[in-house]
């Protein structure tokens, strides 16, 4: 069970509307994926990082090497949220079609990167072949974030990142500019509770009609000895979320919490 509250009118002082906040999507890009070939693992990484930093992850879509579907995904995406992961489809084979999808989507044209084009020519001198150079493309007006922590920058149009399949490559590529994304932080208080969701459904619904900003999760687990669901509060309003936190416990009976964190 979850819940974001509801706006405008229901708004109580000290509720997080005053925050700043960002919204983000990402587009995992591969057949590799749809198949079953590849597990992704890049949207899960890119979800909990985000969090982190207080940006809201709105939706994921998994999609295949096709310009088309490329194009018309991420000029959605684009036009809803604040910023735009796209991951996979950059190497210098004939199903990396990204960049020429995502230069589809912003009505740019494809050209290469000068910057990037040098520092394949410095790197690899005579092996350089045409492969490789489509590996220096990007959309027109894209701008290069540089960085210690990688060999190759990053590509950025507009609020666009593009970044690339391989997860070792993407997370250092994220890690090396996600300070720049950051806004207010969420705040997280979580209960685990050797109750079934069913018996704690009446004390959330009350919570969050005392709270009603509050963004509220319940999670059932299977076979775990030690508890059966656990909740999670989370603001970023940090008065807000420990005021409904503690609405929480004065309404569980103590014998039902197994632990609390945060």
């Amino acid at each position: 069970m979850t819940s974001a509250g509801t706006p405008s009118a229901a708004r109580r002082p000290g509720a997080a509307w005053n925050m700043r906040e960002k919204s983000a999507g990402i587009v995992i890009i591969g057949n590799e994926i749809l198949s079953g070939k590849v597990v992704d693992t890049n949207s899960a990484f890119l979800a909990r990082e985000l969090r982190q930093i207080g940006v809201a992850l709105k939706r994921v879509a998994v999609i295949p090497d096709e310009l088309g579907v490329i194009a018309d995904v991420v000029r959605d995406f684009h036009a809803r949220f604040d910023v735009v992961f796209t991951s996979g489809g950059v190497g210098p084979t004939h199903d990396d079609v990204t960049i020429e999808g995502v230069a589809m989507a912003l009505g740019r044209p494809v050209v290469r990167h000068p910057v990037l084009e040098d520092k394949l020519r410095e790197h690899l001198k005579d092996r350089l072949n045409e492969a490789h150079l489509k590996m220096t493309e990007v959309p027109q007006g894209a701008e290069l974030i540089d960085s210690d922590r990688t060999t190759f920058p990053t590509v950025r149009v507009e609020d666009i990142y593009i970044l690339p399949g391989i997860p070792e490559i993407l997370e250092q590529k994220f890690l090396s500019f996600k300070d720049r994304l950051a806004v207010d932080p969420y705040y997280l208080k979580t209960v685990y509770a050797r109750q079934f969701e069913s018996n704690l459904a009446p004390r959330l619904n009350e919570v969050l009609k005392r709270f009603p900003e509050l963004l509220l999760g319940s999670y059932p687990k299977m076979g775990d000895p030690e508890y059966k669901v656990k909740v999670t509060l989370e603001s970023k309003d940090r008065a807000y979320v420990e005021q409904a936190f503690a609405c929480l416990l004065e309404l569980l009976p103590s014998q039902w919490v197994v632990k609390t964190e945060g």
